[in-house]
């Protein structure tokens, strides 16, 4: 986010976990991340890895001690809700946790994303439903159930 015209993390860089994830996703996505290949210098991040089930962690957690071995410059950003630091993700990289605060302000981090989000040619796209032309927005209400 330095610049404008970085990037956003393509989809093999981000595995976002539910409870619901299981080991093989995690396997793929932590096999992408340790393995050295020629597909540059690419930081990948787990969101929620505190979500995962036990069992997925665990699997998890010996892949990375297995794959880590091959690969001293790979980057992995983990994030966790601090409400669940005590889980097993959480704990078991404990010793590397930071805790982050976001260095941007919010203004900042929106015009990043809006400079990426927004559709160039506003051509009957779904992106017109979305304020200033952006392809994708949140939609929320206090209520549940109310067609969202």
């Amino acid at each position: 986010m330095n610049s404008p015209n970085q990037p956003l993390p393509t989809f093999d860089e981000v595995l976002l976990c539910t409870p619901q994830t299981t080991a093989e996703q995690v396997g793929l996505f932590l096999r992408r991340c340790l393995i050295p290949c020629s597909g540059g210098e690419k930081i990948y991040t787990m969101l929620y890895a505190d979500e995962l089930s036990y069992d997925v962690s665990c699997r998890a957690e010996e892949l990375f001690q297995r794959l880590q071995r091959y690969n001293s410059s790979y980057r992995l950003i983990i994030l966790c809700n601090c409400e669940r630091e005590h889980s097993y993700i959480p704990s078991v990289f404990s010793q590397y946790k930071v805790h982050m605060i976001p260095q941007r302000p919010l203004a900042e981090i929106q015009r990043y994303l809006q400079h990426h989000y927004r559709v160039a040619q506003p051509s009957s796209s779904a992106a017109s439903v979305f304020k200033d032309n952006m392809c994708v927005g949140i939609v929320s209400s206090k209520r549940a159930g109310v067609g969202k």
